[in-house]
């Protein structure tokens, strides 16, 4: 969106620009004008909501899972929901949904129920693709999550607690937060909604005024009252990209374990350092990239393709930009001398 303002929202923001609220609870115009009540805003909201839910409910569809031969409930981990994003039955949901399961199933919004099989899974972003064996299936449009603005319209289409086809609506109130997946890795831009979510809806879209795809809902803190956060569907096409191609996500690695520790002020002078914390190389992979390249354990990482680094965080981020096998510039800082060193990236194999 950007610039661009939903359609559908632009309306209402422009009425309630225009009017105030009198005592008696009507809107007052500029131009005279008045409403005995708020119906129409309200009933421009709905139209908006309706028209999103006739358009992607049909492209949703409710997963189940079995463990060791046993089915889970949808009130509990492991089961939620998808949106079919091609008509020849790939559908995207979350990891957690499909991970380490012996069976999935989905049903459709039109009752039939069919088994599906798991393309690949992505722990490190909380995404999977499944598939199922049919054609002609309705699909979801995929929007731009660049384009995202706090405020705007957000509505979600899942089955929380089991409850086929359930839609909750709010709006986006925060953008580029950051989530810690189940793996480790930091995910970067992250929506935050105050979308109603529960159990179950999981890896069920999460749409904008427009009916497209804006992210895949995938937690929500169960003690908060009304926080709830989608991976970005601009990195969900990345990570499907990758899975229906190669089976997993292809990730470049360097082979070295790191550690974090701060700099005082005395520190950074003497070693020409304007970074208040440092990562220091506490273990190299044997033959890895790292190794080959003559990194050494107590090196401290200052920069990767002249980008500073002052967290493992942002190593893991710079690294999730290079495909494996494509070459990185690293300086390091080795008893208070500065090293360049020119490393062959490595694939991460788990």
């Amino acid at each position: 969106m950007g610039k661009h303002v939903e359609a559908d929202t632009f309306g209402l923001l422009k009425l309630l620009a225009g009017g105030t609220a009198g005592s008696n609870g009507t809107i007052s115009h500029s131009d005279g004008g008045s409403t005995n009540d708020d119906v129409g805003l309200l009933d421009a909201y709905s139209r908006a909501v309706i028209s999103v839910v006739e358009r992607v409910a049909p492209t949703v569809v409710a997963i189940n899972v079995e463990k060791n031969g046993s089915a889970v409930q949808q009130n509990a981990e492991g089961a939620g929901s998808g949106v079919i994003i091609a008509p020849d039955g790939f559908i995207l949901t979350n990891n957690h949904v499909v991970e380490n399961v012996s069976m999935v199933s989905v049903t459709l919004t039109d009752g039939r129920s069919m088994q599906a099989s798991v393309i690949g899974t992505d722990a490190a972003t909380d995404l999977a693709v499944i598939r199922v064996s049919t054609n002609g299936l309705p699909i979801a449009q995929l929007g731009n999550s660049d384009h995202l603005q706090v405020g705007q319209l957000a509505i979600a289409i899942g089955n929380p607690l089991g409850f086929q086809s359930t839609v909750s609506a709010g709006v986006v109130s925060a953008l580029g937060r950051s989530l810690r997946s189940r793996s480790g890795r930091l995910i970067e831009n992250v929506i935050q909604t105050d979308v109603a979510l529960n159990p179950g809806n999981s890896g069920g879209p999460l749409v904008n005024s427009r009916g497209r795809v804006i992210g895949i809902n995938t937690a929500m803190i169960c003690m908060a009252q009304g926080i709830s956060f989608a991976i970005p569907v601009n990195t969900a096409k990345w990570v499907v990209g990758e899975l229906v191609k190669h089976g997993r996500v292809r990730r470049a690695y360097l082979g070295i374990s790191a550690m974090v520790r701060p700099l005082t002020g005395s520190q950074q002078n003497r070693l020409k350092l304007d970074l208040p914390m440092v990562v220091q190389i506490i273990g190299v992979e044997p033959s890895g990239p790292a190794d080959r390249a003559g990194l050494r354990e107590g090196d401290i990482v200052v920069s990767l393709d002249g980008q500073k680094i002052s967290t493992i965080d942002r190593i893991h981020q710079l690294l999730s930009k290079k495909p494996p096998g494509t070459p990185a510039h690293v300086t390091i800082l080795r008893r208070g001398v500065i090293g360049e060193h020119d490393i062959v990236l490595g694939e991460l194999t788990t």
